[in-house]
């Protein structure tokens, strides 16, 4: 018996990275699940590393209201309901500072990850109200939701995780009487292309050492995050609303530190990128 039996579950940009991983997770607690990418070419890629059967791919621009819509009606006709909406397509801006930053690529951060979050969460809610179901809505933070998290460089990232954070919050209270649990997970520090290297700007050049030193102190797989996911969606949060689980709290933040210098040592430091 899986946690997620005979649940279904959309996951927003799920085709890699910490999406896709949340999405193998819930195939193997059971639950069917419909993955998205705005291209085509990655849902297809994507689906097939799954068993036949337990995923659909759709393609998505979570900007678009209608393409939501229209997700959510795939999700019904292939797999005949839907329980669980995350919300965790997202996007960054290049490592730069606000004057150096281009007007467009920060605009277009602001509008994927809030505008993103607002139309999943606006379509979710009410196809779970009209079908009388206490479904679940999990958005996604990072860098710059929890207090003290300052974002240099990545300003218009940072300040959508805040924003989406103190949206969560808004949004569950409006329910808290309606049977929806909507909720806010904390992948942690992830190494996915959001966060690599592989084209630095100047800035993120200047910043390499510190930032590649922070990577190797408290980068975690996608898994951790993962399984916090499979949590929230599971009977566990059945009847609760507002929750805030986070894969890298202080309790784990102090043992990735104290055990950073054994893991350099002994070459145990998981450089991969997901």
């Amino acid at each position: 018996m899986g946690k997620l039996d005979h649940k279904v579950a959309i996951i927003t940009g799920s085709t890699r990275g910490i999406g896709k991983a949340i999405a193998h997770e819930f195939v193997r607690e059971g639950a069917k699940v419909v993955i998205t990418s705005s291209s085509m070419a990655h849902v297809e890629a994507a689906v097939a590393e799954f068993p036949p059967g337990t995923v659909h791919g759709c393609r998505c621009n979570v900007v678009a209201m209608a393409d939501i819509e229209e997700l959510l009606a795939a999700a019904v006709s292939r797999f005949g309901k839907v329980d669980c909406f995350i919300n965790n397509a997202g996007i960054s801006e290049p490592f730069r500072s606000i004057t150096d930053s281009d007007p467009d690529e920060w605009g277009k951060v602001i509008e994927t990850n809030i505008i993103g979050a607002y139309n999943g969460c606006r379509v979710a809610i009410s196809y779970f109200l009209r079908e009388h179901i206490n479904g679940k809505v999990i958005n996604m933070a990072g860098s710059g939701t929890e207090r003290g998290s300052n974002t240099p460089w990545i300003s218009a990232y940072g300040s959508t995780k805040a924003a989406i954070a103190r949206f969560t919050f808004a949004v569950a209270e409006e329910y808290r009487h309606r049977g929806i649990s909507v909720m806010l997970l904390h992948p942690g520090l992830v190494r996915t292309g959001m966060v690599s290297a592989d084209h630095p700007t100047p800035e993120l050049l200047r910043q390499l050492a510190t930032f590649s030193t922070i990577l190797d102190i408290f980068a975690q797989p996608p898994l951790v995050a993962a399984r916090l996911a499979v949590k929230l969606a599971s009977s566990w949060s059945d009847s609760k609303t507002g929750i805030y689980l986070s894969a890298l709290n202080s309790l784990r933040k102090k043992r990735l530190l104290l055990t950073y210098p054994f893991r350099k040592i002994l070459n145990r430091i998981d450089r991969r990128t997901y």
